[in-house]
C-alpha cells in the first residue's frame, strides 16, 4: 500500500440513496455524497446485470470528472436493477406500476442486480463489477399490495420493494449479500479497494 492510501482516503458516494447512505456508515464509513445527475434512461436494452454496471459505470465516470472533489478521493458509483422474467426493474413509473409489478412478483423469486463502480480519482484506475443476491417474494394479499404502495416506499426504489424498511415483511428469503439488496454490496466494494491498492480499513472513520 502507498503512503497517500496508508494517510487515508475519502469515499465518494455517487448516489442520492439514503440507503447506501446509511449502510456505509452503519459499517463505519463516512462517504461524501455527490450526486451524479446522470440520466438513467439513455441505456436500453441490455441484460439486467449489465444494465446495473454501465449504470454505476456512467454514475462513477460522470462524478469522478468534476475538480471539486476532496484530496485522495475514491468515487463509487452503484445502480440496482431487479431481475424478473428476463427484464430489468428499476424504480416504478408511478404508483399503478408498483401495483402491477408486485402483483406479478408475489410468491415468486427475482434476482436484484447492483452494479458498483469505483474509480481512484488520484491514478485514475477503474474496478467494477456486479453483485448478485436472489430475492423471494411473499405471496402477498391485494390488500397488501395496495397499502404498501399507498406508503409511497415502493416508488423510490429499484424493484418496488425494501429488505430494510416496511417491505422487509414482505421477502421471505435472500441467497446472497443482504446489503447488496440495500444498495451496495460491503464485501464487493472490500474487493474492489484491494484491487486499486487500498484496504476497507482505510475508510473507516
Amino acid at each position: 500500500m502507498s503512503d497517500d492510501a496508508a494517510a487515508g482516503v475519502t469515499l465518494v458516494l455517487a448516489s442520492a440513496s439514503p440507503a447506501r447512505l446509511a449502510t456505509l456508515r452503519s459499517a463505519g464509513v463516512e462517504p461524501v455524497v455527490v450526486v451524479s445527475g446522470v440520466d438513467e434512461s439513455q441505456l436500453d436494452g441490455l441484460p439486467p446485470a449489465e444494465l446495473a454496471l454501465q449504470l454505476a459505470e456512467l454514475k462513477a465516470a460522470a462524478v469522478s470528472a468534476r475538480d471539486d472533489l476532496p484530496a485522495s478521493a475514491l468515487v463509487l458509483g452503484c445502480d440496482s436493477v431487479l431481475e424478473l422474467d428476463g427484464r430489468a426493474l428499476g424504480k416504478p413509473d408511478d404508483a399503478a406500476d408498483a401495483v402491477r409489478r408486485w402483483q406479478a412478483m408475489r410468491g415468486r423469486t427475482g434476482v436484484l442486480h447492483t452494479g458498483h463502480c469505483l474509480t481512484d480519482v488520484t491514478t485514475r484506475r477503474v474496478a467494477a463489477a456486479t453483485a448478485s443476491t436472489t430475492v423471494h417474494f411473499a405471496d402477498v394479499t391485494d390488500a397488501e399490495i395496495e397499502a404498501y404502495v399507498a406508503t409511497g416506499e415502493p416508488l423510490v426504489v429499484a424493484g418496488a420493494f425494501t429488505v430494510d424498511g416496511l417491505g422487509g415483511a414482505f421477502v421471505t428469503g435472500l441467497e446472497g449479500d443482504y446489503h447488496n439488496v440495500v444498495g451496495v454490496s460491503l464485501p464487493l466494494v472490500r474487493d474492489l479497494l484491494g484491487e486499486l491498492g487500498h484496504a476497507w480499513i482505510d475508510l473507516w472513520s
